[in-house]
């Protein structure tokens, strides 16, 4: 990019903050200019998306945010590879994945599109001639603050719903991934029936961040990221007493149990602890395997494991890209040293020779048998599994949720009945059977306990983007003779 992405405010594009450079993160190159802005920035977008909501007719068109939403998703069908490109340069994911994390936002808008004609409310006759009317109203300006590690489908799935309900949005992605910002504006600015100021995107750092959290006119902040951040988050929401929809971080556990099917329950593990190289929220952190199949499945694991191919995300061979940067690979050397002595090495983690940045890992897999430990207890953000053995389906519940996080799990047996029994069991707001990481905009997501607050997909990802408003009246009865 030889212009420095701008902002997007009002339906126009602004120029104004300062210059800095994205990076690749695979060989540190310079990628695309931004221009970072300011609170002023961000206050002057608040304004836009204000006066979007309080003086047109969007929060009460639902038919007009179906077609943006629609020519929306149209607009990243156009610009797929586009996106595609610039999210594997600029976060180090591989290419298929980014390609999938750009269909899987096409879904979101295609999805809310249908969902922002279907908003229905009720009525309740209370007694005779008393009647209640029960609206779903949207909340007003919704701040969507998006991480790094997927710019596409994060923005897409608050951003989504937000119009559906009705909301107008100021959406601040991370800086780091610019380029990919930008082209989601410009998807934004050719879409023909979005009005002014209902989708306005500012680039900036955690200044504007905290103004977004703070400003009495933002009346819904949607944020994705680690809970430290989300904490902050809602410290500075809580002067206004703003809506929060908050999915945090993840400590995602696997259940094998001894009548699992090994070959798929290896696959499924393996898959789980690698997208983005750990650094997803749902991805494997835990793997907990019943005593009696530990012998069995763990060399199996260790083997697929090391097989994994790493290394540049745009070669298809490759299916593990690098760290995100150069002190996220100095945490995971220092987290698997802490691992090895904290426990028993099942495959080693090193940070591969010859690569332009060092921040090229490998799969590491431990096993820790302290619960209470470090390693098990904090999101490491790597793909750094810890490997613990229990004894009967209590103890596997127990076990599982003996974190302070709670976003995923999946267990993996052939005794549907065990499975059924263990997911319930488990305070975690998604569990896969057999499988792991499956996400899709019709299933709702989010998590339990310090991974975070509300629901994000399906239908419940309306939920905090709308109020309801009860209206009564009392309007008599007809006489009777």
């Amino acid at each position: 990019m030889t212009e420095p992405a701008r902002h997007w405010i009002d339906g126009a594009w602004v120029s104004k903050g300062t210059d800095a450079v994205t990076r690749v993160v695979y060989t540190g190159a310079d990628y695309g200019r931004v221009l970072i802005g300011d609170p002023g920035t961000a206050e002057t977008a608040i304004a836009a998306a204000r006066h979007a909501f309080d003086r047109t007719a969007w929060a009460h068109t639902p038919r007009l945010r179906a077609q943006v939403l629609l020519e929306l998703g149209e607009t990243i069908t156009a610009r797929r590879d586009d996106i595609a490109g610039a999210i594997a340069h600029e976060n180090g994911k591989v290419l298929a994945h980014c390609l999938h994390e750009t269909n899987a936002a096409i879904s979101e808008a295609r999805y809310y599109a249908g969902l922002a004609r279907a908003i229905f409310g009720r009525v309740s006759e209370i007694d005779e001639g008393k009647q209640s009317i029960f609206a779903h109203e949207p909340v007003g300006v919704a701040a969507i603050i998006v991480p790094w590690n997927a710019p596409s489908t994060l923005l897409l799935r608050s951003l989504g719903p937000a119009l559906a309900a009705g909301c107008t949005c100021v959406v601040k992605g991370a800086h780091q991934t610019s380029t990919v910002n930008h082209i989601f504006a410009e998807c934004l600015a050719t879409c023909p029936s979005l009005p002014p100021g209902v989708v306005n995107i500012v680039h900036g750092d955690i200044d504007v961040a905290r103004t977004l959290s703070a400003h009495v006119e933002v009346d819904v902040v949607s944020f994705t990221g680690s809970s430290g951040t989300g904490k902050t988050i809602m410290a500075g929401a809580a002067p206004t007493l703003k809506r929060l929809s908050l999915e945090l971080g993840g400590k995602a556990p696997a259940l094998v149990f001894a009548d699992a099917d090994m070959a798929t329950a290896v696959r499924e593990v393996v898959n789980g602890l690698i997208p983005h190289a750990g650094q997803m929220c749902t991805a494997i952190a835990r793997v907990l395997v019943e005593d009696t199949a530990w012998d069995r499945f763990v060399p199996e694991l260790a083997e697929a494991a090391k097989a994994v191919t790493v290394g540049d995300p745009l070669e298809k061979s490759v299916r593990m890209g690098p760290l995100f940067d150069l002190p996220s690979a100095d945490r995971y050397a220092a987290n698997t040293a802490e691992a090895a002595h904290a426990g028993k090495t099942i495959l080693a983690g090193d940070i591969r020779a010859g690569h332009p940045q060092g921040n090229v890992v490998t799969p590491a897999l431990y096993e820790v048998a302290d619960t209470s430990h470090r390693l098990v207890q904090d999101e490491l953000f790597a793909p750094i599994g810890l490997l613990e053995r229990f004894s009967g389906e209590e103890a596997a519940a127990l076990s599982a949720n003996a974190t302070r996080y709670g976003l995923a799990a999946s267990v993996h047996t052939t005794d549907h009945a065990r499975a059924r029994r263990v997911a319930r069991a488990l305070k975690a707001g998604t569990v896969w059977i057999n499988c792991h990481n499956r996400l899709f905009a019709e299933a709702e997501t989010g998590g339990y306990r310090e991974s975070g607050m509300g629901r994000l997909h399906g239908l419940e990802g309306l939920v905090d983007f709308m109020e309801t408003k009860h209206i009564y009246a009392e309007f008599g009865r007809l006489p009777t003779g």
